[in-house]
């Protein structure tokens, strides 16, 4: 299983979730009340907001309840989708604070765009990328969000370390992820399924907070909020070999808070790409 196979798997199912989402729910487990993907969201925070939006929400938390955002910041939510964390974090920031989401896929960054036409968001702009190799400049962002993303990386090392190149020194790095709790049967690690389904992916809980802390992140904080099964991440686990099945239940959403140093350096890079029509990022301030 090399990283592009990965990376295709996870196109292919999240495209076709796009999809799915301009006629009913779709999600990183099953329907709107299975236990990793349900009740994330009050209804007065997605109230004005497309059905779309929350229809194509893939997450396993509320990563914008996890952070204090101010008038005037600027925030990065990586693998955005259909575009509702950046939407609900546009609110937050104001007229003078600006939000990019960034994703893959093609049908997902489609949807985010008529999610923003319709909820009359001005403050937002969606770039095409990976969340390895972050289109935006170093030192450029105030908060790095993400929801249920950074499991699906085939090299989550890359993610964190170009997470802390974009935050400005004393940045916010705070995202909802799958995290597993001891070690995952190699075989079980292998199934593309469970992969492209954020469960095979999830990082032990202490190596993610050594790879934050390799990155240069300080204040480490990794909260567990549900623990679940298979089953109820949408996952057909009847015929899994009984290993894989010791897996099961040490899979949990947790919440992952850290902090850029106030006196961090960050290495700069040449990026060009576009943002909503933009020739060089940046410009849509």
């Amino acid at each position: 299983m090399t990283t592009t196979d990965i990376t295709e798997a996870v196109r292919t199912r999240y495209a076709a979730a796009a999809q799915q989402a301009r006629t009913g729910r779709a999600c990183c487990g099953g329907d709107a009340d299975d236990g990793v993907t349900g009740n994330l969201y009050t209804d007065v925070e997605t109230e004005g907001l497309p059905d779309t939006a929350l229809a194509a929400s893939l997450g396993c938390g509320n990563p914008t309840a996890l952070v204090d955002l101010h008038e005037g910041e600027t925030v990065l939510d990586l693998g955005s989708g259909g575009g509702i964390d950046v939407l609900l974090s546009a609110r937050r920031v104001g007229a003078t604070g600006f939000v990019y989401g960034l994703d893959m896929t093609d049908e997902m960054l489609a949807l985010a765009q008529k999610n923003k036409a319709e909820a009359g968001a001005t403050n937002v702009a969606f770039l095409k990328g990976q969340i390895e190799e972050i289109p935006l400049p170093a030192d450029s962002v105030d908060v790095v969000i993400s929801n249920c993303v950074i499991n699906l990386a085939a090299d989550k090392s890359l993610v964190l370390n170009d997470a802390f190149r974009v935050l400005r020194p004393g940045g916010r790095f705070a995202v909802a992820d799958v995290v597993s709790e001891g070690h995952l049967p190699d075989g079980f690690r292998k199934n593309m399924e469970a992969w492209a389904g954020c469960l095979a992916g999830a990082l032990d809980v202490d190596e993610y907070r050594r790879l934050l802390t390799n990155a240069g992140f300080v204040d480490v904080e990794i909260q567990t909020t549900r623990r679940y099964t298979a089953g109820e991440a949408g996952i057909d686990s009847s015929e899994w070999p009984d290993e894989w099945k010791a897996a099961d239940g040490r899979l949990m959403s947790a919440f992952v808070r850290a902090t850029k140093p106030a006196g961090a350096q960050s290495v700069p890079v040449s990026v060009t790409s576009s943002a909503d029509g933009c020739e060089t990022l940046g410009c849509c301030r």
